[in-house]
């Protein structure tokens, strides 16, 4: 039989509120009970006591990463040159710095040929964060990110795709709706699908049980999404050919919507410049995610880490300090969308982002009030994963 083991510290924060000095009790992986009553520990219980200073939150949940992609100045060169016998150690590698940042779960929205779903069949995947996988994304031919082997045009081919995503044990199909600026000659503002299209996959997607997330720059991409059923919209950045453009109709009735709104957010602070496609138009694209948080917008972090040097696969404690300082949320609301309202954006509601009896024991121990200071999140004292400390 597992052993009992019970975490003290002077605050946790259980995925909704904050709580005065509590005790967690983990067996077989899960939290078995919170008592902010101050009851003793059991007979026999095995006690980590971090101390008054210390706050117990829920594991972090970046719901937007790419384990494939190394956070070098040139992402799509250095894949090239990896195989896919090397490239799974790099993988792993990516998730362990992850986990180390107490981010235990990652949703990967986009690798090669599947690499992900092997990573998690690996003999130390237990000690990787968990990890929801997309596959390569369904992208046009010689469209954005083509060369993680994901593309597919005509109703035909795209039902086929999402199909196949399912077979293989997905847990989400991801669309390229639009172009982006890692790939060269795509337009991040231009639509690579149409409506009808996009229909097609998100009926199939749905069909199999499967959410859908779209890669959105542009207005006319971002619409389109909305309008076919897209269950996430990663990037949501309103690009146009030389700036940011935004339909404030559309930011009200994205945020009527319900779609949840993956912001792309955390860059190390210090590190390197955003690439130069980004940095000029960063001012206006976080004026209009605020304009969609206080109109009622459902919004998780997603870094995109691995794609720039900036965004190295730690990087999300620091994407919850920008939530606050770009976007206008609280600490608390902050706290939440990393936590308890992303796992349920991603379907992970009870299982991941909550302390409380039957949440899988996925925990980061920080020293500090993040209440008072949303940026010690980064003081990490302890990470658990399933119960077990990560060293």
């Amino acid at each position: 039989m597992s052993r009992l083991l019970v975490l003290r510290a002077g605050q946790v924060f259980d995925g909704e509120r904050l709580q005065g000095a509590a005790g967690i009790a983990i067996q077989h992986g899960k939290i078995r009970g919170l008592d902010t009553g101050g009851a003793p520990p059991p007979a026999g219980a095995e006690v980590a006591d971090f101390g008054s200073a210390a706050c117990v939150l829920p594991g972090l949940i970046d719901a937007h990463v790419h384990l494939a992609f190394d956070a070098s100045a040139d992402v799509v060169g250095s894949l090239a040159a990896c195989d896919d016998s090397a490239l799974p150690d790099r993988m792993e590698a990516a998730a362990v710095q992850a986990l180390r940042a107490g981010v235990t779960t990652v949703r990967d929205l986009g690798d090669r040929r599947y690499l992900s779903l092997n990573l998690r069949q690996r003999p130390g995947a237990a000690a990787l964060p968990h990890i929801l996988a997309a596959g390569p994304p369904i992208t046009t031919h010689g469209g954005h990110c083509y060369f993680l082997d994901g593309e597919a045009e005509g109703h035909a081919a795209l039902r086929a795709a999402v199909r196949e995503r399912a077979e293989r044990g997905c847990d989400v199909v991801k669309v390229m709706v639009s172009g982006g600026n890692l790939t060269a000659g795509s337009q991040p503002h231009q639509s690579q699908y149409d409506l009808a299209a996009l229909r097609a996959v998100v009926d199939e997607a749905h069909r199999a049980g499967l959410p859908a997330a779209a890669h959105v720059h542009g207005a006319q991409a971002i619409a389109d999404a909305v309008e076919a059923g897209f269950d996430t919209l990663e990037h949501v950045t309103f690009f146009t050919a030389d700036g940011v453009s935004a339909d404030l109709a559309l930011l009200d009735r994205i945020a009527a919507s319900g779609v949840v709104v993956s912001v792309t957010a955390g860059t190390i602070p210090g590190g390197p410049a955003p690439p130069p496609a980004i940095a000029p138009r960063m001012t206006a694209i976080a004026a209009n995610h605020s304009r969609m948080f206080r109109a009622g917008a459902t919004m998780v972090p997603g870094t995109d880490a691995g794609v720039t040097p900036g965004k190295p696969h730690d990087v999300l404690p620091y994407a919850l300090q920008a939530l606050v300082e770009r976007i206008g949320m609280t600490p608390l609301q902050a706290l939440r969308s990393a936590t308890s309202i992303a796992a349920n954006a991603i379907g992970l509601a009870g299982a991941k982002g909550r302390i409380a009896p039957g949440a899988d024991a996925d925990l980061l121990v920080i020293r500090g009030n993040p209440l008072a200071d949303i940026g010690s999140v980064t003081d990490v004292a302890a990470v658990y994963r399933a119960g077990v400390r990560v060293r």
